[in-house]
């Protein structure tokens, strides 16, 4: 499998992983204190080629991608579920510890994010209504969600925006909730 965009990752560990599933390049950030010419460096490879960042599950990743966004808008994102990047040894968490068979899965679901416009589909009530937001399995349930949609775990507050930022329509939204209600019923 061969990346035309540049895969932005947090460190070396993590670009061998890429590499080693598919055929890439990579930026690395070395850390969430990315500097101005990292950042620069991002956006030059975004109009060059166009982006793909893949970044751990955890707050410091979540950080790294907010940072990215903001900078250098209409990057695409590629997520992985925490449970498919933690280390053998359950000491530690990264792309670095997946599998190539799960890191080239998440490749191939990128999302691009949609920039301001029009309002989301799916509103607060939807979510409520799920049992996403206000609910005492709420976390559990966004957990799941952000795995079938790949679009990484968020919190309730987040939801609605996540979702529309990574344009899920009511469709989709719908059909993964009516998944998730028959998983938690087997």
């Amino acid at each position: 499998m061969k990346i035309k965009e540049i895969i932005v990752v947090e460190g070396k560990d993590d670009t061998v992983a890429v590499k080693r599933a598919v055929h890439a390049d990579t930026i690395e950030t070395n850390g969430s204190a990315i500097s101005k010419s990292t950042l620069e460096q991002i956006a030059h490879a975004q109009k060059k080629r166009g982006v793909i960042v893949f970044t751990d599950p955890d707050y410091p990743g979540r950080r790294i991608r907010a940072i990215i966004e903001e900078h250098v808008p209409a990057v695409k994102h590629a997520f992985l579920a925490k449970e498919k990047t933690i280390a053998k040894n359950g000491k530690g968490l990264g792309i670095e510890h997946a599998a190539d068979e799960d890191i080239r899965d998440a490749l191939s679901a990128v999302y691009t994010t949609i920039q301001n416009g029009e309002a989301p589909e799916i509103t607060m009530e939807d979510l409520i209504e799920a049992a996403l937001v206000a609910h005492p399995r709420a976390k559990m349930r966004r957990t799941r969600l952000g795995e079938m949609l790949q679009i990484g775990y968020t919190n309730g507050k987040q939801l609605q925006k996540r979702l529309h930022m990574f344009g899920i329509t009511k469709q989709q939204f719908i059909e993964a909730v009516i998944a998730l209600n028959q998983e938690e019923h087997e």
